[in-house]
This record gives structure tokens, C-alpha cells and sequence, in this order.
């Protein structure tokens, strides 16, 4: 039996969505175990004169939480 637990985090890239994305998942799987899924909640830009300065996305992750032994 496993039970899972998500958290929700915001990620940005001056480069991409998907680099957003990466990023996020990388710098979480440092301090969590076991992530088994992402859900893109939101994605988000910011503009500066007039051009993509910055992508942001909200994602919710999954977690298999470890057994207690």
C-alpha cells in the first residue's frame, strides 16, 4: 500500500515553459523523494518593452511518501 502527498510550486526560466518546468522539478527532486507526477496548474509570463522577460509556471507535484521502518 502507498499513500502519496502534493505540493504545489512555482518555478521560472528566462528561457521557456518547459525549462520552467525543469527547473522546478530538479530543484525539488534535491529535498523530495519519490516524485511520481506533475500537474501544470499555470503558466504565466513576464512582459518587459514589450517582449517575454521572464516564463513562470504553478505546478502541483506528486509524491510517493517512503515507508517507516
Amino acid at each position: 500500500m502507498s499513500v502519496a502527498k502534493n505540493i504545489e510550486i512555482t518555478s521560472t526560466s528566462k528561457i521557456s515553459f518547459e525549462d520552467a518546468i525543469n527547473t522546478g522539478i530538479q530543484r525539488a527532486s534535491q529535498t523530495i523523494n519519490n516524485i511520481r507526477g506533475a500537474w501544470i496548474k499555470e503558466q504565466k509570463i513576464d512582459i518587459a518593452d514589450g517582449k517575454v522577460s521572464e516564463y513562470r509556471v504553478m505546478m502541483i507535484l506528486t509524491f510517493v511518501l517512503s515507508d517507516q521502518e
